[in-house]
């Protein structure tokens, strides 16, 4: 089914910058005495590295919050805690609502907050959405993806001409992830070259048998936790797991993001002609945090 036509109106929204310089001096009361120029270099050298608040957001919700109440939009993946709600906003996941509360109450999480699922595919397809939208959010969802490349295909086709995408994504760094390699250009184009649609053994083994904790605050502070601990286990559990699921879908990551990486892949891909999404803000992975925000639009967003 074609999607529906843009609508006449616009919605207006405005985006901090990464670095707003009043703001960066009330986080960081050492830094009170500096110039709006020694700021944007302090921040530069160090305060990235060091996790500073450069900004006015707040937290994960307040930058989702971001997004218009009157806008259209679409959240990806809410399982049991969308961030996104009200009467415009849609959601999209590979389990319907009465599945993922289930699932849910398998993991002792509450359900009670699982939406409506409006649009359902088991391996994740955003072909089967028949709407379009000023706004689509995407909460630690990019890095499950198994081709990279044809998801944001799929997430610019349905997008209005000049809507954002919203991303919410893990810094491997801090998190579990962490002794795991970067992901790099090569990897994102061997996906999509070969039309990947299923997790590699690859990815199911360093998702079961290669990752430690997942406490971002230790992370922070140097503790990483033991590397390849009960190694030959897991490596065997995960071998075992990928054969028994016979190309259905794990829930695992594929791609292994911090902000420079995905700087640069993004930037690589646009210039292939691969994609149209160019990066409108990032903002960085704070102190104690696992995750940091950006924002997308495409060429002809303005």
């Amino acid at each position: 089914m074609a999607l529906a036509a843009p609508p006449a109106r616009r919605i207006r929204f405005q985006l901090p910058l990464e670095l707003e310089c009043d703001d960066y001096r009330m986080y960081n009361p050492d830094l009170s005495g500096f110039s709006d120029e020694a700021l944007v270099e302090h921040y530069n050298t160090r305060g990235l590295a060091e996790g500073r608040r450069a900004n006015s957001i707040a937290s994960r919700n307040h930058f989702a919050g971001l997004i218009p109440q009157n806008a259209d939009s679409l959240e990806i993946g809410p399982f049991h805690n969308p961030l996104l709600r009200g009467r415009r906003t849609k959601y999209f996941d590979v389990l319907t609502r009465e599945t993922l509360v289930e699932r849910a109450a398998s993991l002792e999480i509450p359900g009670e907050h699982v939406p409506e699922i409006d649009f359902v595919s088991n391996t994740g397809d955003l072909t089967i959405i028949d709407k379009d939208f000023d706004f689509v959010l995407s909460s630690h969802c990019l890095e499950h993806q198994p081709d990279l490349v044809t998801h944001l295909r799929n997430v610019e086709r349905i997008l209005r001409p000049d809507g954002r995408f919203f991303l919410l994504v893990p810094d491997r760094r801090f998190c579990f992830d962490h002794f795991i390699e970067d992901s790099t250009i090569a990897d994102v184009l061997h996906a999509y070259e070969e039309r990947r649609q299923f997790h590699t053994v690859k990815s199911v083994v360093e998702h079961r048998a290669l990752t430690t904790h997942n406490d971002c605050v230790a992370h922070w502070t140097g503790n990483h936790g033991i590397f390849m601990e009960e190694y030959e286990t897991r490596v065997a559990a995960a071998l075992e797991e990928y054969h028994s699921a016979k190309g259905s879908y794990i829930d695992v990551h594929a791609w292994y993001f911090t902000p420079t990486n995905i700087r640069l892949i993004l930037a690589a891909l646009k210039s292939l002609g691969l994609t149209r999404f160019e990066i409108d803000r990032l903002y960085s992975t704070r102190f104690c945090a696992n995750e940091f925000w950006m924002v997308l639009r495409t060429q002809n967003s303005v």
